[in-house]
């Protein structure tokens, strides 16, 4: 395991464990902590001779690689491990498809363009992505397993999605939920896609699979609405139109997280088909499970503890003042209107 100390990677080397897999985590030490029980190896993996020592004298039956985001280093690795597994299982993205979410995505449609040499300069998130699967395909000697997932959710989230949602609902009273409740979204929780990731492993399957929850799997509406029911809280959801939300400048993503405003650049995002992924036996536990476990994690969890693992959880939310003034000017509007 390529990493392995951080939500999705935590919970593929946690499924591996208790599957009674011998685990072998090759990381910085510096993420998170390794889970008891795996061979831990400290190293670099942009240090050349990290990845010289990681492989001397070492064979496993899997590689996964869940932290490549660079193609040039997940080439170096996958040169470096050719031999010594059989086969590489990376972590990739459904960002690296280029035609989503304009257009809808199964694993037929369009990479971007992006080599498999390239640097952390050459393209954003998705089309380095893509030229990390193409590191895998072409240096890697062996099978090639790729994985794309949608979005991810579940404990430990480090992204801080689902973690800001839950700890707003948490702290009560009148709660901007953006855009329409019967939006249909696909959410995936992390424990599914280590499952999945391996068993395709241990079968030595070398192919490529959407992995994401089944269209239509929960609504905006409901997702929030599990957020006030595991949190117990007296939240009222205030719903508000994207057409007057479009009045304010509002992170996409960020600021009020999942929240896509309808557009035809991405009226597909909620649209991707995991068919094939099924078919090989993708298996997704109730969004409603994912939101109360996530919460549990919260809950019990040392709050300045988690600030200070999680630093990209300040990227997300909006501000309490920024929020309260919408709902004031939506209360004004609506009264207008009555």
């Amino acid at each position: 395991m390529i990493g392995g100390s951080v939500f999705l990677g935590r919970a593929i080397v946690a499924e591996a464990l208790q599957r009674g897999h011998d685990v072998t985590t090759f990381n910085r030490g510096r993420s998170g902590d390794d889970l008891p029980g795996v061979t831990a190896v400290r190293g670099d993996r942009e240090d050349p001779g990290d990845l010289r020592a990681l492989a001397t004298g070492r064979e496993w039956d899997a590689v996964v690689d869940v932290c490549g985001y660079t193609p040039r280093v997940v080439a170096e690795s996958a040169r470096a491990l050719s031999g010594h597994a059989g086969t590489y299982a990376f972590l990739s993205s459904i960002s690296a498809i280029a035609t989503w979410p304009a257009e809808q995505a199964d694993e037929s449609s369009p990479l971007y363009e992006c080599s498999p040499d390239a640097g952390p300069d050459d393209g954003d998130y998705g089309t380095l992505k893509a030229g990390c699967e193409r590191a895998v395909e072409q240096y890697f000697t062996g099978n090639s397993l790729i994985i794309q997932p949608g979005l991810i959710l579940g404990p430990r989230e480090s992204v801080g999605r689902l973690p800001w949602w839950l700890r707003r609902v948490a702290r009560g009273g009148r709660v901007l939920a953006p855009g329409d409740p019967d939006t249909p979204m696909q959410l995936i929780d992390a424990r599914d896609i280590a499952a999945f990731t391996l068993d395709q492993a241990a079968k030595g399957v070398g192919d490529r699979f959407i992995t994401t929850g089944p269209a239509g799997n929960t609504t905006f509406g409901r997702w929030l609405g599990d957020c006030v029911a595991v949190t117990g809280s007296d939240a009222e959801l205030v719903w508000v139109p994207d057409a007057f939300l479009s009045g304010y400048e509002i992170g996409v993503w960020q600021e009020l997280p999942l929240w896509m405003p309808a557009s035809p650049e991405d009226a597909n995002v909620w649209k991707v088909s995991a068919a094939k992924a099924e078919a090989a036996g993708l298996r997704c536990r109730p969004v409603s499970e994912t939101v109360r476990d996530t919460w549990e994690w919260l809950r019990d969890g040392d709050q300045a503890e988690l600030e200070r693992r999680y630093p990209s959880w300040r990227r997300h939310g909006i501000a309490p003042d920024k929020e309260e003034r919408i709902l004031a000017d939506w209360a004004s509007a609506a009264s207008q209107e009555g």
